[in-house]
């Protein structure tokens, strides 16, 4: 008989939490989706860009995101520079330009590029103001050309169809992205 009766209350009580909550869940279900971040989309849009080798990303111990990107030569590092994308977050960033323009000091000399883009997002305590993106408390972009030399031991950190001259690729190294 006791059990008769629980049943009662648990069923009457799950028909009352309906309907105080049925109306709060329909409103969410019709609330429109926020709008995508586009950085988080970032790597696979720089891989997709021509002239993109191959993208890497990581997270550092001191809090930095890390995208590592590589790309064909000086050539395919400013299509990127210049696409859509890339210069839709300069925007956001605020004006930055450079008086000789991007890469002046880059040679052109046909050898990979491989760009670091890092971002540290800021602490609420940094007091950074926030525009439809996470608040950035650092971001740098570096540029850099492989060397020779080096070693290779089981794969590769660069997409294998980055050259390195003189890199020694011990027997048996598979490189990076080969089956």
């Amino acid at each position: 008989m006791r059990t008769r009766g629980l049943i009662k209350e648990t069923v009457a009580a799950l028909m009352l939490a309906g309907v105080i909550f049925a109306p709060g869940v329909a409103l969410l279900a019709q609330a429109p989706a926020p709008p995508p971040n586009p950085l988080m989309d970032l790597p696979k849009t720089i891989a997709a860009a021509p002239g993109t080798l191959g993208v890497e990303t990581a997270m550092t111990s001191s809090g930095k995101m890390v995208i590592f990107a590589w790309f064909e030569n000086k050539k395919a590092a400013l299509a990127w520079y210049y696409s859509d994308t890339h210069q839709a977050l300069m925007k956001m960033s605020g004006p930055t330009r450079r008086p000789r323009g991007p890469m002046a000091d880059v040679p052109d000399d046909g050898r990979p590029i491989m760009a670091i883009a890092s971002v540290t997002l800021a602490k609420p305590q940094d007091g950074i103001p926030q525009a439809g993106l996470p608040p950035v408390s650092q971001i740098a972009i570096e540029l850099y050309s492989p060397l020779p030399g080096g070693l290779a031991l089981g794969g590769r950190f660069a997409p294998a169809r980055v050259s390195v001259p003189g890199l020694l690729l011990e027997h048996g190294t598979t490189p990076a992205g080969a089956k």
